[in-house]
């Protein structure tokens, strides 16, 4: 585990996966973050690479060779190193070997930056092509916040509040984590989900056309709560496990799979192609309060 604190907050972080641990306030104390109870879900900030969501049958093809993966990928399984550190960031990193490479052809160094800047974690993602031909990969974030955030309240004195009033269907999911081909209205000019336990059985709310760039979890009971900031992420999931006291605020660059996906990875929905050593960069930003 390693620690990173400033006058305002201090996390903690854990080499398995870089997942963030830990968001404590330093004036209130306020655990911002998931306890990670494995009755209902055992992670807590998993970073999603090289995809994001399922695959058709947790396969895809590229160059005519067929791979087999999990649900949102590797990293959050593997174990990182720490590539760069100063007083109030760390940089963890991933390279590509053996293991990868069974499992995803590519060669690259997946790097994620934690840096507090007074009330805010801005968490980057870096992600290198180190090899000799186009790289195709997807990026996402996936934590985990604590609702109730503080004693003596419910989930159901919380509520989400985003940037934009918004019109935006979302994509339902089949049983086995895949998009359907039908959206459903979800939103009629509103800013705001208040926050029930029966809104995630049928698994995330998942959106393709938000025109927010910020979305807070709020309370009507107190003043603390959390604001996720991102750009340059086209995709978002809103997600809980069943009855389960977190909500999830998942900026993402990529999605799963369409029931009628022909597994080709290349053509697959979201996914991002980057030329040989070169290198893109995603942001998003977390204030607490």
């Amino acid at each position: 585990m390693y620690e990173l604190s400033n006058d305002e907050f201090s996390i903690v972080i854990s080499s398995k996966g870089a997942e963030l641990q830990s968001i404590v306030g330093k004036h209130t104390g306020v655990e911002y973050m998931w306890s990670g109870n494995p009755a209902f879900w055992g992670k807590k900030s998993p970073v999603l690479f090289p995809i994001v969501g399922g695959l058709k049958n947790n396969r895809y093809t590229f160059k005519g060779k067929e791979y087999s993966m999990s649900r949102h990928g590797f990293a959050r399984d593997r174990v990182f190193t720490i590539s760069k550190q100063t007083e109030d960031s760390v940089t963890f990193s991933l390279k590509s070997d053996e293991e990868t490479k069974a499992v995803y052809p590519f060669d690259f160094i997946f790097s994620i930056n934690y840096q507090l800047i007074d009330n805010k974690l801005i968490v980057s993602y870096q992600i290198e092509n180190i090899g000799e031909e186009s790289m195709f990969c997807s990026v996402g974030a996936h934590p985990a916040f604590a609702v109730p955030l503080i004693p003596d309240t419910n989930f159901e004195d919380y509520y989400l509040a985003f940037e934009q009033k918004e019109h935006a269907p979302i994509w339902p999911l089949s049983n086995e984590g895949l998009l359907l081909n039908d959206p459903i209205i979800f939103f009629h000019q509103e800013d705001k989900i208040v926050l029930r336990k029966d809104l995630f059985y049928g698994d995330a709310l998942v959106f393709k056309s938000l025109q927010s760039k910020a979305i807070s979890i709020l309370s009507t009971e107190h003043k603390h709560g959390i604001t996720v900031r991102y750009e340059n992420f086209p995709f978002m999931g809103i997600w809980s496990a069943k009855d389960a006291d977190f909500v999830c605020i998942e900026p993402w660059c990529g999605i799963a799979d369409a029931a009628d996906s022909n597994g080709e990875l290349i053509t697959k929905e979201g996914i991002l192609q980057l030329s040989p050593k070169t290198m893109m960069n995603k942001q998003w930003t977390l204030e607490v309060f």
